[in-house]
């Protein structure tokens, strides 16, 4: 699979590291190295800021749960590509920065999110930077319409291109997550 992101995506968008459970178990559950460390390196931004050039008939949705968010990966080799919320209602999703050749490219981190702390809840720093750049997208989007520009959401029906696969709870269990 190969893709882009149209001109100018990466000054709108917003560089984070989740530290959150979630995103770890779907890490682990594709192969990929243990995140909890460092968190896991997205970069947020409108749908229509992605294109996806060759290899769309490899696209794979995941979900932990029933109701969990949307995880799209590769099927051809499992790499897990983007996060985005159930519904094109949303206009969001979080690209991986690992799927960059250069992920210093994408501008620096300016929030971490669900930072665990023993014996504390998660903490988060930067979360209102963040979340204020969020919403000023997503509110630009729906205005103009362009959240309806998705790569992985059918523009007349607003379904997902792909059927999701939820894992099951063994398989959750298995990630630790019950």
């Amino acid at each position: 699979m190969s893709g882009h992101l149209a001109a100018g995506s990466v000054k709108q968008g917003s560089r984070i590291l989740c530290h959150c459970a979630d995103c770890r178990a779907v890490e682990l559950h594709h192969g990929c190295p243990d995140p909890a460390g460092t968190g896991v390196d997205l970069l947020q931004l409108n749908p229509d800021m992605v294109a996806i050039d060759h290899g769309a008939e490899h696209l794979s949705l995941l979900q932990l749960s029933p109701r969990g968010v949307f995880r799209w990966y590769a099927g051809c080799c499992g790499t897990p590509l983007f996060n985005t919320p159930r519904t094109a209602k949303l206009p969001f999703i979080a690209v991986r920065a690992a799927l960059f050749a250069e992920p210093d490219s994408l501008g620096k981190v300016i929030a971490q999110t669900f930072i665990p702390k023993k014996g504390k809840p998660p903490q988060h720093k930067g979360a209102g930077r963040m979340t204020y750049k969020l919403i000023g997208r997503m509110v630009s989007a729906r205005i103009t319409g362009r959240w309806k520009q998705s790569p992985l959401f059918d523009r007349d029906t607003g379904a997902p291109v792909v059927a999701p696969q939820i894992l099951s709870k063994a398989d959750r269990k298995a990630l630790g997550k019950a």
